[in-house]
């Protein structure tokens, strides 16, 4: 019986310690300690937030103990009487070679001066202690001349990716579920070890996090919120890039703010920097995420909060500071209908800086590259009538310019500007036709994004230009019209229109391209509407009421179009398609059995066997593909959409693209067609797509 005991425990340790993964430093640090070498430390401090594996560290390490000869005591600070005596009675009878492992000492952190000072003295030379909490040490440990030579503080991060990779190939997880388990969970050993836990040896390719992983993992990595007030707190600094007195004053109100201030900050998962204090962002994930699916009502108010008062930041601060704020109400929007244009997984390749003259010769090349030669003529123009109006993006590695905006104030036309620039020619005629400048007040044209790797796609650098646009909408005085370009006005018309700007005129160029510019007259959109509609905005569109059940809505083709994609964007949510005009389509009222109170489920049944259609030709199956993933699936975002396809971005926008044209193709045939036509039959009998 003992040899099989033996050999069950033999196979345990060699399960722990294949599943063990990273963490190489620190066993390093502790096995110098146990061999007794005469420069190691006596005490290991690890600290780090909840979760992110220092139970499991101290394991090992009591592994690596018990190979060395060397008997452990384990104290646990959750489970203990915290107090002196308490702690000695679990650690009584040490041998003087003992590795004493004291795990979650931020439950008895109250006996740390006692440790330092009292106990620890107490005990033998050759033991050896480690102790692992959510705090770090406090400072009186390593300004103390005898404890900085005896103590090693080891402060535990997260896996990097190819060691949280690993961790999640040995739970057989698949790997398409990996890559998104680490793009939920990072390197945080608890939520990988969490989301494992559901994926592991699923077959499927879809992960996401369930409401009851996302609790437990919260519990353990913040623990016990004592009010109301704190939890508002804590969903506000997790919803935000950092968090600020001021901030939690506009929130949590003005009398609480200071006291909430000084609780976050003591939590194991802050940190702090000059412009304030932030989160872990696994910890921010999955607070902001709990929130969203918990209570929708609060976080909007909540959402809206943060929204309000740093639009004030961003109006009243100093420039600086002011574009600071506008990229903070940009990070704010990475959730919701406008999060695949405010998402930036990866900042600091590039910066923004002041054009200066030895960068003409960039902005040049920029623009052939990127428009041909007739478009340098135009930026020649600019350069020499407003170079203030360029922006440069240079790369932040070698500070070369990879990128520019003409970003031009106008208060008049001028014939020598609109013969040169048709674009401007157009601008003018639509501001003359709609609603002419009064005195003092100017137009503001984006006339030029080139960045030539991603033309006018999403990209870093775009959100850039973005950032310097919003800032100016915000505190320009006398702002009459604004006006944005763009050679791809599909792939920008939902962020436009969320942000007031409609399409205006359109322009055909010898590259190919037809430029469209989008406008929004700032005189009846006022500065105060536009910031609840806009930048706290709503986390998805308003909801209008449906129409009043009578005859057949008649759209046109454009008006058609536009409703097909609102409802495909609205999938899953009912008062959105219900408040179509699609439900009064005559594609839907001629349908046998037609009842106002049908039209919803009618018209998701017809968009479902339009777009399952076209998996029957393989010509356009992919198209089918990208569509359904897009707006049946539930994915936060087209960025995502198109990772889960395995699809460049650019390739996944063609593809999406085509597909709805394709089925607003096939629907506006039915809408116009003679008689109706049962929906599996459509396909078939409009020329065999």
């Amino acid at each position: 019986m003992s040899n099989d005991a033996g050999s069950l425990a033999d196979r345990l340790r060699w399960a722990q310690e294949r599943a063990f993964v990273g963490r190489s430093e620190e066993i390093a640090i502790f096995r110098r300690a146990l061999s007794g070498a005469a420069d190691a430390a006596a005490v290991i401090f690890v600290h780090g937030p909840g979760g992110v594996g220092k139970s499991t560290l101290l394991r090992r390490f009591a592994d690596e103990s018990l190979d060395a000869g060397r008997p452990i005591i384990e104290v646990n600070g959750r489970l203990i009487d915290p107090s002196p005596s308490g702690f000695e009675s679990e650690a009584a009878g040490a041998p003087a070679n003992a590795v004493l492992l004291i795990d979650a000492f931020e439950h008895c952190q109250g006996l740390e001066v006692w440790l330092r000072e009292r106990f620890l003295p107490s005990l033998p030379q050759q033991t050896l202690v480690v102790v692992a909490g959510r705090e770090g040490p406090s400072p009186a440990w390593t300004s103390h001349l005898a404890w900085g030579e005896l103590l090693a503080v080891v402060p535990l991060g997260d896996l990097d990716r190819s060691e949280a990779e690993r961790l999640l190939a040995l739970r057989e997880v698949t790997p398409t579920a990996r890559v998104q388990i680490l793009d939920f969970a990072g390197g945080h050993p608890l939520a990988l070890s969490l989301a494992a836990s559901v994926a592991a040896g699923g077959h499927g390719t879809h992960w996401a996090p369930t409401p009851d992983v996302l609790a437990f993992l919260l519990s353990q990595l913040v623990g016990e919120v004592p009010t109301r007030v704190h939890r508002l707190a804590l969903e506000v600094a997790a919803h935000s890039m950092t968090t600020t007195e001021g901030l939690l004053r506009a929130v949590v109100g003005q009398d609480r703010g200071a006291e909430m201030f000084t609780w976050l900050r003591r939590l194991p998962i802050a940190d702090w920097g000059r412009q304030g204090m932030f989160l872990h962002d696994l910890v921010s994930d999955a607070i902001d995420a709990d929130l969203r699916w918990r209570d929708p009502q609060g976080y909007e108010e909540m959402h809206r909060g943060v929204g309000h008062h740093l639009l004030e930041q961003a109006r009243t601060s100093s420039p600086g500071a002011g574009l600071v704020a506008i990229r903070e109400l940009s990070y704010i929007k990475r959730y919701g209908s406008m999060g695949a244009y405010f998402q930036m997984r990866r900042e600091g390749d590039f910066h923004e800086d002041s054009m200066r003259p030895e960068d003409h010769d960039a902005v040049r090349r920029l623009i052939a590259e990127a428009e041909g030669q007739e478009a340098v003529a135009i930026v020649d123009f600019w350069l020499e009538r407003q170079p203030e109006a360029f922006w440069i993006y240079r790369e932040t590695v070698s500070g070369e310019p990879v990128a520019f905006m003409t970003w031009l104030r106008l208060s008049e036309p001028r014939p020598d500007e609109t013969a040169v620039d048709p674009v401007l020619a157009q601008m003018w005629e639509h501001v003359a036709r709609t609603s002419p400048l009064r005195a003092g007040e100017h137009v503001m044209l984006a006339r030029f994004f080139i960045y030539p790797p991603a033309y006018y796609e999403i990209s870093p650098v775009l959100h850039l230009m973005q950032l310097r646009v919003c800032a100016d909408w915000i505190r320009s005085a006398g702002l009459a019209w604004s006006f944005i370009i763009s050679p791809y006005p599909r792939l920008w018309e939902e962020l436009m229109e969320h942000l007031g700007h409609e399409a205006a005129t359109a322009l055909d160029w010898p590259n190919g391209h037809t430029y469209t510019l989008f406008a929004c007259d700032w005189r009846i959109t006022p500065l105060s509407i536009w910031f609840d509609r806009t930048q706290p905005g709503a986390l998805t569109d308003e909801v209008s009421l449906p129409p009043v059940a009578g005859a057949p809505v008649t759209l046109t083709r454009s008006e058609f179009d536009a409703a097909v994609r609102d409802v495909l964007r609205d999938w899953h949510r009912e008062d959105g398609i219900a408040a179509s005009p699609l439900c009064q389509a005559r594609m839907i009222t001629i349908q046998p059995g037609y009842a106002p109170e049908h039209a919803v489920q009618m018209l998701r049944e017809l968009l479902t066997d339009v777009v399952d259609s076209l998996s029957a030709d393989p010509r356009e199956a992919k198209l089918h593909r990208v569509l359904a993933t897009t707006y049946f699936h539930r994915v936060p975002n087209q960025m995502i959409a198109a990772e889960r396809l395995s699809l460049p971005y650019s390739t996944y926008r063609r593809h999406r693209q085509r597909g709805l044209d394709r089925v607003c193709e096939l629907l506006w045939k039915r809408e116009t067609a003679e008689r109706p036509l049962p929906a599996p039959q459509l396909c078939s009998e409009l020329g065999g797509h």
